[in-house]
């Protein structure tokens, strides 16, 4: 058989240079058609934030068209309930982020359809929209869910990756972090695909059980947890770690992660809050995560740091990161208690991370200069939002924070502590 992956070189774009062109007719492919035995389609939309549709005969995907097509004789794909519709994102039910989650149209190929590019391995085709460029988001509906389902459903076996909705900012960060799940393939990117791309099979969409975790009895007989995750990301960056003398000196290494600029959550006296870590003898490196700062830069600072400090937000997920032992302090602001921790608390403490919370009080919220420090918004969230995204939002968007320096020092001195015993005992 023909190898045609041999002569191409990809981009992580989907472009293509020097190729050599090979549009053969599908009755010159070695494909292997499904019988009337078994089903051509199963999608299983039971689960309620993702549905994952599974097609067992070859398949044809190119020219950023939204369709998947089926190939082979056109009575097996008449047989089928076609065509099938899927939005390949985990978060099926929220409206806001499937409006940036392009359907894709499972059907029957079109006579005479040709493969320029064929594969040798399965397609995993899932989204790259939804509420990507927040780096929570990206791990908890793209990254987790793509190791649980190359882990449930192709654990030994090769996979090209098919993404769709990603822009060139999100394939550029995220290169290297791809190719570790598919070392061995290109990884194509359907928006800007000039040809057509044919696989033996393939998979849609993307399998997640809950929010930043993964759940070792639904990946049997090889049962992964968020250890593994970690340990994945760990394997991906550390290849190109490079040693930075400053994180090397001096005492505990503390990244404080930042919030600046048009959003909320804001450390309003954070230079107070910088002096105090430095008298008390952190080495303070603050980062400000962005779309367009290199993973690798981040995860060689974090990594190599002893401690990470942060309001709740997306940027502690960088603390997957982190190596068991060093301190994960979370400053919960007013009405984030839940949020807090279950995005955070309860991973760090699956990662062996020791975790410090600040709870803000309400004189160091700038909700009650809005609302009155007595207020139900201020006083009791939970009897305020009742779960609408409407009230739950203003203490996401709305709320800016002035810490009590004195009260802070404390728990920075607590973190202290625990960053020492750490650097001392692995460095």
């Amino acid at each position: 058989m023909i190898s045609p992956e041999k002569n191409i070189n990809f981009n992580t774009d989907g472009s293509i240079w020097n190729v050599k062109k090979l549009s053969l007719s599908l009755s010159q492919w070695d494909w292997k058609w499904n019988d009337r035995g078994s089903r051509v389609i199963t999608c299983d939309r039971s689960h309620l934030e993702f549905d994952i549709c599974t097609v067992n005969n070859p398949i044809l995907v190119g020219n950023a068209s939204s369709n998947l097509f089926i190939l082979g004789p056109q009575t097996l794909a008449q047989s089928q309930h076609l065509p099938v519709k899927i939005h390949p994102y985990p978060l099926k039910n929220d409206k806001t982020a499937i409006s940036y989650v392009k359907e894709v149209t499972i059907t029957s190929a079109p006579p005479n359809s040709k493969c320029v590019v064929t594969h040798h391995s399965p397609a995993l085709l899932f989204s790259a929209g939804g509420y990507n460029g927040n780096f929570y988001h990206e791990i908890n509906e793209n990254f987790i869910p793509l190791f649980i389902t190359i882990n449930s459903i192709f654990p030994n076996q090769d996979v090209v990756l098919v993404i769709k909705d990603g822009k060139m900012w999100w394939f550029q960060k995220y290169e290297q972090l791809l190719r570790a799940f598919s070392p061995y393939h290109p990884i194509i990117n359907t928006n800007n695909l000039t040809t057509t791309h044919c696989f033996p099979s393939g998979i849609i969409g993307l399998i997640k059980h809950g929010t930043m975790i993964i759940d070792p009895k639904k990946l049997l007989p090889n049962p992964k947890t968020l250890v593994d995750f970690s340990d994945f990301l760990k394997r991906a960056y550390n290849k190109n770690v490079v040693d930075d003398p400053k994180i090397n000196k001096g005492g505990p290494h503390l990244v404080l992660v930042t919030r600046r600029g048009n959003v909320s959550r804001v450390i309003l006296n954070q230079d107070e809050i910088v002096n105090v870590a430095k008298e008390i003898g952190f080495n303070v490196h603050e980062l400000e995560p962005s779309r367009n700062l290199s993973m690798q830069y981040v995860y060689n600072l974090i990594h190599k740091s002893h401690a990470i400090l942060g309001v709740h937000g997306a940027g502690l997920t960088h603390s997957l990161f982190l190596r068991p032992g060093s301190v994960l302090v979370q400053v919960v602001p007013i009405g984030t208690v839940w949020a807090s921790r279950t995005y955070y608390e309860k991973p760090a403490s699956l990662l062996g991370i020791e975790y410090i919370e600040y709870k803000v009080d309400a004189n160091e919220s700038t909700l009650s200069d809005i609302y009155g420090a007595n207020s139900t918004v201020v006083k009791d969230p939970e009897a305020f939002h009742q779960n609408k995204w409407s009230n739950r939002r203003i203490y996401l968007k709305k709320q800016n924070l002035r810490l009590d320096v004195v009260r802070f020092r404390m728990c920075l001195s607590n973190a202290y502590e625990k960053a020492k015993i750490f650097m001392d005992r692995v460095g």
